[in-house]
Formats: C-alpha cells, structure tokens, sequence
C-alpha cells in the first residue's frame, strides 16, 4: 500500500512528465526577404535548438512596433539602410546591447556607438559606367557626377529614395550645406532624364544607350547577372567605386537590433551574436551579393571580382543625422521635378 507521501510525489511526477516542454524561440520583424533569411534562421536553429519566428514586412515596422508597445512579441528587428535602423533607434524601440561576441565580430565603423544596432553586411553606393562609351579613369569621385561633361549622360532612381538620400548625406558631411546644394543642381542639370525607376532600372538604360552612367548599389550587379533577361544589361557595364575626394566609397549597411520589449532576450541575444559571427555573415552576403564585415571574412568570388574600395570612414549615425537636411536640399533644387 502506498503512502500519502509516495502517493503524492508519483502523482506530481505523472504531471510533471505529461506537461510540455516550453519551446525556445525568438521573434524577428524583417524587413528583408525570405530568400535572405531562411539560410540563416534554419542554421540558428540546427546549431542551439532555438525556434526562429520571422514576419516579413514591406514597411510600418515602426508604426507597428509603437502600436503594440510593451506587448510586442518581437525581439529583433532586421533591416537595410541606416535611415530605417536609425528610424527604429530614434522611436525608443530598441535596446542597448554588448557582448564580446558582438564586439568582436562587427568592427567599430559598422555598429552604433550606444550599441543600439549592430551591422552584418555592406554594399556600396557605387558608379555603374557604360563599357563602350566610358573611359577608365574618366569618373573616380563623387564630385565628378557635377562636372558639366556629363550633361545628359547621367540616369539615377528618385533623389528621394533613401538609397540617394544617404549618399547625399554623406556629401553633406563631407562638404557643407552650400556645396552640396550645388552639386545636387549640377547633377540633375546633367541628368539624361528624369529620376525614375530603381537601380537595375538605369542598368537597362545604359544598356538601351539612353545614358552613360548610374548610381547603383554593388548588389544588384549579382542580382542582373542571375537573371536570364537582365544579364544583357549587366554585361553592358561594368562597375567603379567613386570616392569622396579625399576620403572612400559611400557604403550602407544592413543591421540588427534588439526591441525594447523583447520577451526573449536571451535568445534574441543569441540570435545577434549568431548573425554577427563569420559563419552567418558569409551566408548573409553570399546570399545577396554583399560583403560581410566580421574581422577575417571574405564576400563571394563574384563579388571580389567588382574590385576592392575603401569605405568612407565616418559612422553611419553621423549620416543618419543628416537624413532630415538632405532630403530638404534634394527637395529645394526640386531633384525630381
């Protein structure tokens, strides 16, 4: 006959045993595609056992962080371009965050200085050039797009897009308000027609001989060369890296955060130190044809094969201050009109 006490502890162990388990997991709100995180996400997992939830979204991440507020069940965020990190930053809905891991793996240049976000991959904002009608050594700067010898030769997306707002940014930083207000007049009076499309879509006119030259961002060349139709259009440029006299290549980021509400934060942390480490930041760049930046990593042989740059040394924060007085100058010279 059992005791009241082996009674009672069998009975605890039943339920003990029958009760699930808690899963592990983290949420990520991102802006970045399936194609781009999958990789990723399924190698987190495989490697700590940690469920990844993802929601991929086209835009209002902050809006709908700040509706959901302390009940959010994000833990993450991903995205591209340092105005829409710096968005989410200046919102209050992240967190600061450090660990050796992070710290090691992502260098200075490439993460907020409160440790607020953290960089994984880069692209840079770079010249697309006409191989038939371009000389070498004809464009190397920035500055360059101003001068007058371009005069209809040039194609470029919408000054308005935050692509070309970051870069006209960093002329700001580099040059000054006046300065840039004038090269901003100088590069539309140059302009071969007026703003439209996206990057891929000034390739295509390259190639259909209704310009010369476009602003692009590195990636889209590896993009085009894996599509059957666009591959004619890459084929008929090849790429520069423009500097700011004196300094480097304008180049963007693509970065993690961790949301101020994470309910998960020991496995968002997890999650960042993974997307920083080496192993993930080349599977993040080859994916996309970026380039990883953790100490001792390589971007794919494509990539390499567009040339070597010096990045532009100024933190993208700084950039990202200057978002609000660039698009007001790319809006006074009426960039799109």
């Amino acid at each position: 006959m059992l005791t009241p006490i082996r009674s009672s502890f069998l009975a605890l162990t039943a339920v003990t045993v029958a009760a699930p388990a808690l899963a592990e997991e983290v949420n990520v709100y991102s802006y970045r595609q399936p194609e781009l995180i999958q990789p990723l996400t399924d190698a987190f997992t495989a490697e700590t056992g940690i469920k990844v939830n993802v929601a991929y979204l086209a835009k209002g991440m902050v809006e709908r962080l700040q509706a959901e507020g302390a009940r959010s069940p994000a833990d993450v965020v991903l995205t591209v371009d340092i105005s829409r990190l710096n968005a989410v930053v200046e919102a209050g809905l992240t967190q600061p965050v450090t660990s050796d891991a992070l710290v090691e793996n992502v260098p200075e240049l490439y993460r907020d200085p409160d440790n607020l976000w953290y960089g994984l991959t880069t692209r840079a904002r770079v010249i697309y050039a006409a191989k038939d009608r371009v000389a070498d050594g004809e464009v190397t700067t920035y500055e360059d797009l101003a001068d007058p010898k371009w005069k209809g030769r040039i194609c470029t997306r919408s000054g308005t897009n935050a692509y070309n707002v970051a870069l006209t940014s960093a002329y700001l930083y580099h040059h000054g308000e006046a300065e840039t207000l004038e090269w901003l007049q100088a590069v539309k009076d140059n302009l071969a027609r007026k703003p439209q499309g996206n990057d891929r879509a000034q390739v295509k006119a390259i190639w259909a001989g209704e310009c010369d030259i476009s602003v692009g961002n590195t990636y889209y060349m590896g993009k085009m060369l894996q599509d059957e139709e666009q591959k004619e259009w890459a084929d008929s440029v090849r790429i520069i890296f423009p500097e700011f006299e004196g300094e480097g290549t304008h180049i963007n980021i693509s970065g993690v955060a961790m949301t101020k509400s994470s309910p998960n934060s020991e496995n968002a942390l997890k999650f960042m130190e993974f997307l920083t480490s080496p192993q993930a930041q080349e599977i993040y760049g080859a994916a996309n044809f970026e380039y990883p930046i953790a100490p001792g990593t390589e971007a794919v042989d494509l990539v390499k094969n567009w040339g070597t740059f010096t990045p532009d040394p100024v933190n993208l924060m700084e950039l990202a201050k200057l978002r609000g007085d660039a698009l007001k100058l790319t809006e006074q010279v009426d960039f799109d009109g």
